[in-house]
């Protein structure tokens, strides 16, 4: 009975193959908008939040108090609040409060904050002395900044972008739940509402696999990198 309920299910989830295959499409765009935005605004909001501490190039107390209270305004709401308080302004931005690219906009506005933090956090781990002997040697500070900051964190870089990449891997699943598609908005409609517990336990089983895939790719990348 066992064997024919599991012949059972590779059956179903084979005649699924295309919805599938839709639902990854959905969820990798998602997360290639929200990485992108986080990368394009959340990079350089991160160099600033770290720059603008005492001590630092372009230190100044109330430009950091300012980015640092809005960060964490941002990263204090849970994610499906965030969604839809900023319904208006994915219907103004894309026409719709539906789809993937809809649900992109929301991740987007929450990963640019959390990915800040991390690259905060990443360049506080560079010595201070290796600041030191390059401005000592005259470097400018867009050299500073790039060839010295980001040159030595670019290992802790590396990490911290695959680590927001987990992250909103589950964000993009709740996305689903209100309609922006993707692998959670299929395990809800048909694990929960239709109660085919086997679609569930599959689409679980494909983000799994999908977290260990990125996180050993982050892994190799970072270590490759890594220049202790």
């Amino acid at each position: 009975m066992e064997e024919l309920t599991f012949v059972a299910a590779l059956a179903d989830l084979s005649g699924m193959a295309p919805e599938i295959w839709q639902a990854c499409r959905e969820t990798a765009l998602m997360l290639a908008v929200g990485l992108a935005a986080a990368i394009v605004l959340g990079g350089p909001l991160g160099i600033l939040l770290y720059l603008s501490q005492p001590g630092q190039l372009f230190a100044n107390r109330l430009i950091n108090s300012v980015l640092g209270w809005t960060v964490n305004l941002v990263r204090s709401f849970p994610f499906i609040i965030l969604m839809v308080s900023l319904v208006p302004l994915t219907r103004l931005l894309v026409g719709s409060t539906i789809g993937p690219v809809a649900a992109a906009v929301p991740l987007s506005i929450a990963a640019i904050p959390y990915f800040a933090r991390l690259v905060e956090q990443t360049l506080r781990e560079i010595p201070r002395g290796v600041v030191e002997a390059a401005e000592a040697m005259g470097a400018s500070p867009w050299q500073i900044i790039c060839k010295v900051l980001l040159n030595e964190a670019r290992a802790g870089l590396i990490s911290s972008l695959t680590i927001l990449t987990i992250s909103f891997l589950s964000y993009s699943a709740v996305a689903g739940v209100v309609g922006g598609g993707g692998i959670g908005d299929l395990a809800i409609r048909y694990g929960y509402y239709r109660f085919q517990t086997d679609v569930m336990v599959a689409m679980v089983l494909l983000l799994v696999l999908i977290v260990q895939i990125i996180q050993f790719v982050g892994n190799r990348l970072a270590a490759r990198l890594d220049k202790r």
